[in-house]
């Protein structure tokens, strides 16, 4: 005994001494000490990546975004912005001597675009714009910008201590965390950086989006909706407009569904852009492709169509050779390659167990890619002749105190025998007994659960459960029959798949069939009232952000299109309507303890729809709680709700799952 007593003193005093720590299972704490990196910029030299860095201020309760650069060959890395202001949207000029950015500091009016030279000294601030600057680039001889200005409130006039009425009399007339829509819209600004002298680009009854510089400063292609009422369709149309007031405006596109991204070739020859599938049906259902056209909007070709697969984040090679870009495939996103000499398509990285974003092109072979993977959120990366190289260490610091989750994919079949493919969460790569089970599904419904690192199921499965995710009939990356198979038929095949995956892992003796929870977020909160109105053997569940009276959204959150769409109008099909209400006018038929959250300002899913099934059940008599956070959108901002939800599922499922 004394001998192990004298060896535990040792190994301890050795583990301070070299400064190591016991790694805790991951918590909900730590997410205030998880670094958010995006939005990277190439200096026209290729020695630098700027980039985004988002962190939690504990003490004013909120994330702050600072501007961070980092040299190409690895070896620097520095801070450019501090305070407690964010500084967002890092850009170099074309002359590679400053690096712009948006700051809300010394400023009345929002967001202004900040000036920071590049051979040092403080950011100072360039322009003073009344109105919302969504967006800016730089011209190509570095002497302009364009701007992307949403018309102030109020016509930027004092407001009134009574605040004026809020007058409505469009179509689409709500939208989350923008709030009430009216008829501010937003356009396009030429704003000279010598004389600071702001000239109109575009006007009219539309918005005008995504300008980009053509590669010679004549030009500059933007998106917008030109149709007789933008709010009515997904129509939106690439242009371009000569840089110049009063410029000539012309139509580069005439396809019905949306074209968008749009990005010059090097050489100004091309634009490359995005394309919906189809051009008659509604949108959600769509996949993006991949299409090329002259640049006067001529010989327009798709080039990913064949692929079947979501296309995105498309980026010119330096040569104008090609264009790299990006595939969701099954709970991957890989990066492929298209070469205009010969119209070959060659995968650059297969993306194995791994999720990208952003590509960036150094040079005909090097690009910048942000990357995640199941044990790691995102951090930068060099892609050299299709090998990474990792930029940015941000996230060493507190993953080297946390231990993370086992994590890997799984296959399931569905009682109609549909293929399913998930990704499971254990608390160790050894399952020696049955689990309490989580069930944990993504929103969207057109999105993926993908081989990256997900905070909620992480800190889920280091409490001790084995959780799961599960691409559903909806979902992306599957193909375009998979993503439509539940056109207007909700809560029928997605809760067959999500079935299907609970009784594959309990057959496997991983989830423990008398410990059942399910949960989710959005679509995921709508899922998980379709599955319990289904299915009793839920012993708990946590409805997110969900609606499950179907009929009460009509005008009351901001799918007004998708609606009359896919359903019709409810006075013309009540029957379809009635019946994907089925979790509330069969709420008598659920057994499940839950869990309803929302937050209070939500025009997505509007909290309405957890307080009616809240209701329901609590007439009932079943144990139901309902969290309500105030001054919240449809995604939680503050650090403290953010972690209060995480600490709230792991008491939920406690309290009826152990």
């Amino acid at each position: 005994m004394k001998k192990f007593l004298l060896f535990v003193f040792i190994t301890s005093l050795s583990n301070h001494a070299f400064g190591q720590t016991t790694q805790k299972p991951f918590a909900p704490s730590d997410l205030n000490f998880i670094p958010t990196l995006s939005n990277p910029a190439l200096s026209p030299d290729g020695k630098w990546v700027a980039y985004e860095l988002a962190g939690v201020d504990t003490a004013k309760n909120k994330s702050v975004t600072h501007l961070w650069m980092q040299s190409w060959d690895g070896k620097e890395s520095i801070e450019l912005t501090h305070g407690t202001e964010s500084a967002t949207a890092p850009k170099w000029s074309p002359d590679n001597k400053y690096l712009s950015f948006l700051s809300e500091r010394e400023s009345t009016n929002g967001s202004q675009v900040w000036l920071m030279d590049r051979r040092g000294g403080e950011g100072k601030k360039l322009t003073d714009i009344k109105g919302e600057l969504a967006d800016y680039a730089w011209s190509p001889d570095a002497s302009k910008l364009v701007l992307a200005i949403k018309e102030p409130e109020n016509g930027g006039k004092t407001e009134p201590k009574t605040p004026p009425v809020i007058k409505i009399d469009r179509y689409h007339f709500k939208q989350d965390i923008e709030g009430y829509l009216q008829h501010r819209r937003t356009h396009l600004y030429l704003f000279d950086i010598a004389s600071k002298k702001v000239d109109t680009l575009t006007a009219g009854e539309n918005d005008d989006a995504s300008p980009v510089w053509s590669p010679d400063g004549k030009m500059v292609a933007f998106v917008s909706n030109h149709t007789a009422d933008p709010d009515r369709n997904d129509n939106l149309d690439i242009f371009t407009v000569e840089a110049r007031h009063g410029g000539a405006v012309k139509q580069l596109t005439t396809w019905k569904g949306h074209d968008i991204n749009p990005m010059w070739s090097p050489d100004g020859k091309h634009i490359g852009y995005l394309r919906s599938t189809s051009d008659g049906e509604y949108y959600i259902y769509q996949h993006d492709v991949l299409c090329l056209m002259d640049a006067d909007g001529k010989n327009t070709k798709p080039l990913t169509l064949d692929v079947d697969r979501p296309a995105s984040n498309p980026a010119w090679s330096k040569d104008s050779k090609s264009i790299i870009y990006l595939i969701s495939d099954d709970r991957i996103r890989y990066i492929a390659q298209y070469s205009l000499a010969d119209e070959k398509v060659t995968k650059i990285n297969d993306g194995k167990e791994c999720s990208f974003e952003n590509l960036i092109a150094r040079s005909d072979n090097n690009w910048v890619v942000k990357m995640t993977n199941p044990y790691l959120p995102a951090e930068l990366f060099a892609l050299e002749s299709g090998k990474l190289r990792r930029l940015t260490f941000h996230q060493q610091q507190w993953l080297s105190k946390v231990k993370l989750a086992y994590v890997k994919g799984f296959q399931s079949k569905s009682s109609d025998g549909t293929a399913v493919s998930g990704i499971l969460y254990t608390p160790d790569s050894l399952v020696n007994k049955k689990l309490p089970f989580i069930l944990f599904i993504h929103g969207g419904p057109t999105d993926q659960d993908e081989f990256e690192f997900d905070e909620i199921r992480q800190v889920l499965a280091c409490a001790g459960y084995a959780v799961a995710a599960v691409n559903y009939r909806g979902s992306t990356g599957r193909g375009l029959a998979y993503t439509k198979a539940i056109y207007a038929d909700w809560g029928n095949k997605e809760v067959k798949d999500l079935l299907g995956a609970v009784d594959e892992l309990v057959k496997e003796g991983i989830a423990d069939p008398d410990r059942l929870g399910i949960s989710g977020w959005s679509y995921g909160g709508i899922l998980t009232d379709y599955t319990i109105a289904t299915d009793t053997r839920f012993k708990a569940a946590a409805s997110g952000a969900g609606s499950a009276l179907q009929l009460t959204v009509y005008g009351s959150d901001e799918w007004v299109m998708q609606y009359d769409n896919e359903l019709g109008a409810p006075w013309k099909s009540q029957d379809k309507w009635i019946k994907l209400s089925y979790p509330f006018f069969h709420a008598d038929r659920i057994r499940t303890p839950v869990l309803f959250m929302s937050g209070l300002s939500d025009f997505n899913v509007p909290t309405a729809g957890g307080e009616q099934m809240y209701q329901a059940l609590k007439s009932q008599g079943i144990s139901t709680e309902l969290i309500l956070y105030q001054g919240q959108f449809h995604e939680l901002e503050v650090p403290t709700y953010q972690v209060d939800r995480l600490q709230r599922y792991i008491d939920w499922f406690g309290k009826y799952l152990k």
